[in-house]
This record gives structure tokens, sequence and C-alpha cells, in this order.
């Protein structure tokens, strides 16, 4: 067997999962929300199972779809996109991460990683041959500096992945953090994919700006995006690459011996959902952000240090400065035999040079989900402290 993958442990956030399934734990560590999505989005997804074909659709994507993703960024990121050669459709953003990478990778070529990052970045790289480039940020505000990109950027440099905002520290980068990064994408001809699965996840009055935005790269971004993540509709698996021609060729290449096309019906769906009104963006943000304050508030009344959280499902917790003398991967292992509760380690998402005292928790779920795991939490703070 490949020993990339024959010695790759199960993920962190599956083995999280089943041993909240297990135990009977509250899950506050995998990603997903309580809710089962707007439901007239869902509805479309009915009608068309059987309204339209179950047949194979094109393998770009409906055109429907693809022509719906490129007027929803235009209206919502001032995005210039052709739907008919600038749009692919994949199943799932990780989908289109691992067709991205595996067509613009060669052996040997450097790939620039920004950690803590997505934990399916890097063994797609190394299967693909390519050299990995940590970029390691630091808490509380995770930012990108000049320093940190002229030590990982070098003549063999192809590509590099980011991720905006940024899970799992559930931060932003700013205009001034892009425009390094893309000064040195530009400097060493270089291509981004950029993973924006929560371009809407954003609170608190911000706003997401799109690498492809910024001079110099339009012709050199994948932009990533995710109907499951914008619709709260994790299971689904839709998401879409957008990128100049010339790219969108070769992605689609890799794409059509991967999953070649994704379910019609929830195509459709998707791009019913993507023309909804401003109203039901704002009404989004505003619930998870008004779930965030919640968990947040009765978190730091048990006694934890939480990091700010401006965007995405997450928020994190200072282990060591809420007093608490175990490190994360102890902390989340005992949290959920010893308190019911499961959670992330922070360390999970670093390749090298991992931090140890902090955890992500999801606050995607109901008040009594979250105020019940706070009191979870709260007694395994007890126990740990």
């Amino acid at each position: 067997m490949n020993p990339l993958y024959a010695n790759m442990p199960t993920t962190i956030f599956e083995a999280m999962s089943a041993r909240a399934r297990e135990t009977g734990a509250i899950n506050l560590g995998q990603g997903f929300p309580d809710s089962n999505g707007p439901a007239d989005v869902v509805e479309a997804a009915a009608r068309a199972l059987t309204e339209r074909s179950n047949q194979y659709p094109p393998m770009a994507g409906l055109p429907e779809l693809r022509a719906a993703v490129a007027a929803h960024y235009r209206h919502h990121q001032g995005l210039d996109l052709d739907g008919a050669s600038e749009v692919t459709v994949t199943s799932g953003a990780t989908e289109a991460i691992a067709a991205a990478i595996l067509a613009l990778v060669s052996p040997g070529d450097e790939v620039v990683l920004i950690q803590p990052l997505y934990d399916a970045y890097l063994p797609l790289v190394l299967r693909a041959g390519g050299v990995p480039r940590f970029v390691s940020l630091s808490p509380p505000d995770w930012r990108i500096d000049a320093d940190l990109l002229d030590r990982a950027f070098t003549p063999r440099t192809r590509l590099v992945i980011l991720n905006t905002p940024l899970n799992p520290t559930a931060s932003l980068f700013g205009a001034d953090q892009l425009a390094l990064l893309a000064d040195r994408i530009v400097a060493h001809d270089a291509i981004a994919i950029c993973d924006e699965v929560w371009e809407h996840l954003v609170f608190d009055g911000a706003r997401h700006v799109p690498l492809m935005a910024l001079p110099g790269m339009r012709e050199r971004v994948v932009k990533i995006g995710s109907a499951g993540k914008i619709f709260s509709l994790t299971g689904w698996k839709v998401g879409w690459m957008c990128a100049a021609p010339g790219l969108s060729r070769v992605l689609g290449r890799a794409h059509q011996f991967l999953t070649f096309t994704t379910p019609p019906n929830l195509q459709w769906a998707a791009a019913y959902g993507l023309g909804k009104e401003d109203a039901y963006f704002a009404g989004m943000r505003a619930g998870y952000a008004r779930a965030r304050d919640r968990m947040a508030a009765g978190l730091e009344a048990a006694g934890y240090r939480v990091l700010p959280s401006a965007a995405t499902y997450f928020l994190s917790v200072d282990l060591a400065a809420s007093g608490i003398g175990i490190d994360d991967a102890a902390f989340c292992r005992r949290a959920v035999a010893e308190a019911g509760v499961a959670a992330i380690p922070l360390s999970a998402f670093y390749a090298q040079d991992a931090p140890s005292n902090m955890v992500r928790l999801c606050f995607a779920k109901t008040d009594a989900t979250i105020d019940a795991g706070v009191e979870r939490l709260a007694r395994a703070r007890a126990l740990f402290a």
C-alpha cells in the first residue's frame, strides 16, 4: 500500500466524533451545525429529485449552478467571473482542493502552507510530490508578516495554499497581509489555492476580502467555495473552483478523474440558494455571531480564557491561561471520557512546531447544546485545573 496513507491515522475530527457517539458526549469538536439548513434550499433539492434529471450532469457542473456562482460573487465580492469558462463544480471543497493540488503540483515543486492548516492540505501536497514550506502563525492575532513569508518562499515555490477566513483560528487576514502575500506570489511567478469556504461566516461588520480581487491575482488564484458552509448543509458536499480559463481547463482535467460530477439535485438547489436575498446571509451571520457570544460568555464565566473569533463556526480556548496544566490532546481525551464533551486540540492542525495549550470548539449549535456543553466544560476545568 502507499505508505503515505497506510501510515496515516484517522483524522482527529472523525476520531473525536466517533468517541462522542460511543460515549454519548456533546460534540463540540467536528464543525457541523445542529440545524438542518434553510428549509427552502432543502425543498429545492427534494423537488429536483422528482422534477429534474437524475442522470449525469455535465462534468464541469450544471450551467445554471456555474452561472449562479459567478453571479453570486459578482454581487457579494465584486468579482467578474464567467460561469461557463471559469467555474468548475466539485463534490465538496475538499475535492476541489485535491483536484487543484493534483493539477498544479509536480514532483519537486515547493508549496507554501500556512499553519495551523486544514489537515487535508499536507497529505495531498505530499502525494503529488510537492515539498512543503511552512509559515507558522502565532496567537492571538495570527498575522502573516513579511519575514515569515520571505523565509518560506524560494525560487522553487510553485504554489501557496491559503485558508481565509482561517480554520481553526477563526481569524481574518487583513488587506495588508493579503497584499504581502500577493507581492510574493507575483514575484515568484506562483499560483495560490484560496480555500474560502468560510467567506460568508464573517462577523462584527467585517467583510471577506478574496485574494483574487487584489492587483495581479486574477490570473493566479484558484478560489474555492462551498455550498455546505454557505447554507449550513455540510453533508451535501457541493463545492466549486473558480479560476481564469487557462487554469480552469487544467483543474477540470484533474476533477474529471476524481468524482467526475456531483448529484444534480443538490446542484440545482445550490444554484437556487446562491440567489437568495441579502437578508438571508445577514441573518445567518447574526445567528452564528449570537451563538458565538453565548458560548464565549459561558466559557469565560466558567474561568476559561477565550481567544477572539472573527469568523467560521469556531472559537479557541487557551488552556494554560485558563489555569489548566495538561496539554490540548490530553485535555480533549479526558474531556470526552470524563466530562462528556468533545473538543479538538489545535495541535492537530500543525505539521510541526505545534503549540500545545489550545483547543477548538464549535458554536454552530442550539442554545441548549451550547449551554450543556459549557456546563460540562466547566466540570472539565474543575477536574483538570
